[in-house]
């Protein structure tokens, strides 16, 4: 636990994903209480792992805000309420896409989303800790509090910053965002198509950095990575990085149409886990549906599954 502003510390917990670790955040309120923001995985035994950090505080935990519902963010979130007896806060959107994700049985969609989009049928789309390890580990919070840009928690307004995740929302007060995985310091937020996902998440994301750079936040606090000292900037160099990154996914094309995994293996050339390809997939398919939608790919449907060209 550190202290990184008067009335903000963060803790930081490890992951056995393709970044290994995250960040969670206690905010103290103005009566003694604290609120938490995010809270990892769930842990194997989530009593001893938490106690240490919550022995720390001077105050009980009355508040846990979920920023989006990616394992890292939500995965202990019943599992805090459970020992603090906490209230739950989430997007209203983001808990309509966890329930959908993490609340049913396993599904193969994302799976076969994947193939039909070129990913190769013999290798794994899962990530490195494997879908059912990953599902066991994710005990999400049901029925909480649901939130909208706009609302506040504890004075903390509530942003909708879509992109990263169709719903993610993060606070903002006093020039301070805790802003959860929307902007991170030294890596790129993974911005990826997937089934049931907006159509075009890479034009939301730009439009949530465009947002950044109007707020001009005096820090961030993100899930990953050091505190960003100017987001503004910030969001500048990311969305630079993804005009880059368009042109270069537009001159991949030509009038002979391609899948998607054809063109994400020229995209991210190096050698990447299997679970880290189907993430290079999901970004290149970003791409290519935000430059059909703006005329300048076309997207041919075949039987074999869709494929793209230059118009």
């Amino acid at each position: 636990m550190v202290e990184l502003a008067p009335g903000v510390r963060r803790a930081t917990l490890p992951l056995p994903l393709g970044i290994d670790h995250v960040h969670v955040y206690f905010l103290r309120s103005g009566d003694g209480s604290w609120t938490l923001v995010d809270t990892g995985l769930g842990l194997a035994d989530p009593e001893s792992g938490w106690a240490p950090l919550l022995a720390e505080l001077d105050g009980p935990v009355e508040r846990i805000v979920v920023t989006h519902f990616h394992p890292d963010h939500v995965g202990g979130a019943a599992d805090v309420a459970a020992l603090t007896g906490a209230t739950v806060f989430q997007g209203a959107l983001d808990y309509a896409q966890c329930l959908r994700v993490w609340g049913g049985e396993p599904s193969t969609r994302v799976t076969d989303f994947m193939h039909s989009h070129g990913y190769p049928a013999g290798e794994p789309v899962e990530t490195r800790v494997g879908g059912a390890v990953l599902t066991s580990r994710v005990r999400m919070a049901r029925d909480p509090v649901l939130l909208t840009a706009g609302d506040h928690v504890d004075g903390w307004e509530v942003l909708q910053l879509p992109g990263h995740a169709d719903g993610h929302i993060v606070l903002f007060r006093d020039g301070t965002l805790v802003a959860g995985d929307v902007v991170l310091a030294h890596i790129s937020p993974a911005v990826g198509l997937y089934p049931d996902c907006r159509p075009d998440p890479l034009s939301d994301y730009l439009g949530s950095l465009a947002r950044l750079e109007e707020l001009a936040p005096r820090i961030a606090f993100a899930g990953h990575h050091e505190p960003i000292a100017d987001p503004a900037a910030r969001a500048r160099d990311l969305r630079a990085h993804h005009g880059e990154r368009l042109e270069r996914t537009a001159g991949l094309l030509g009038p002979q149409a391609r899948n998607a995994y054809a063109v994400s293996l020229d995209l991210f050339p190096e050698p990447l886990p299997p679970g880290q390809r189907r993430f290079a997939l999901a970004e290149t398919l970003a791409h290519l549906e935000y430059l059909v939608a703006r005329d300048g790919v076309v997207r041919v449907e075949r039987g074999e599954g869709p494929l793209y060209a230059r118009r």
